[in-house]
């Protein structure tokens, strides 16, 4: 019983370890046993990468090539990779700026001369978004105003009152014959041709405008290349190029 009471951790000194001695403060802190594991384990961690090194090293093909060979040079022990030659000048730079502008620029043109084309040929007369014209009808007093019936005052009928364009009359549908007549699938394909070119033109005014925003960034960053100060007035966006104010500089 008694080997046991004296087995066990409770009634055990506490093990404690020793600090530096006083005649050997000026060697610093003693060396507790956590610490020689930390340093023992970066030693082999350090021996282990040189080992591995080691060994690559010695395993490597010298005849192996990469085209780090030819880009770099040794300069003083160090590797330093060669400088390219630059392949355009500045001036080059705004040459081919200003090529990007014709081009851009000649691109818009085309367009805008289709868009007049389309606009021509269709004359929005049915377009949706299309600001509607106003017709004002005149009376003299406030029951005619009350008893004003348009389909009456216009004599055409119910479907052709929203037309705003070849609104024949009653007398026009019953006494004559409209020309070159066509039946009702004619008109509907007809209609719906309408409608495609209506579609046309609105995807190249779209396109137009992109075209005339991409030119203008392009020419936004030719005028960068010159060495003015400037300051940023406005961040650039999909729709906008950005806003620079340059120092006003005298031309010789």
């Amino acid at each position: 019983m008694s080997s046991f009471r004296k087995a066990t951790k409770s009634k055990q000194r506490e093990h404690r370890e020793r600090s530096q001695p006083g005649f050997r403060k000026n060697l610093g802190l003693l060396e507790k046993k956590k610490d020689y594991k930390l340093r023992a384990d970066d030693f082999h961690r350090k021996q282990r990468t040189l080992n591995a090194l080691s060994k690559k090293a010695l395993d490597k093909n010298p005849d192996e090539f990469h085209f780090k060979m030819i880009h770099s040079q040794l300069n003083d022990g160090v590797h330093v990779i060669k400088q390219k030659d630059e392949e355009m000048t500045e001036e080059q730079k705004k040459v081919m700026r200003t090529q990007d502008i014709r081009y851009v620029e000649m691109k818009r043109v085309s367009e805008a001369n289709k868009i007049e084309r389309l606009k021509s040929q269709l004359h929005l007369l049915d377009a949706e978004g299309k600001q509607r014209n106003t017709h004002t009808f005149f009376v003299d007093t406030t029951k005619e105003v009350e008893e004003f019936d348009l389909i009456t005052h216009l004599n055409t009928v119910p479907e052709l009152v929203d037309r705003t364009y070849n609104r024949p009359t009653l007398d026009t549908l019953v006494n004559k014959s409209i020309k070159g007549a066509v039946e009702p699938q004619t008109v509907k394909k007809l209609a719906k041709q309408r409608m495609l070119q209506y579609n046309e033109l609105s995807q190249r005014i779209n396109r137009e405008k992109k075209m005339f925003v991409i030119s203008q960034k392009i020419q936004t960053r030719k005028d960068l290349q010159d060495k003015n100060k400037k300051v940023k007035v406005q961040t650039e966006s999909a729709t906008a190029p950005a806003v620079y104010k340059f120092e006003t500089k005298r031309k010789r």
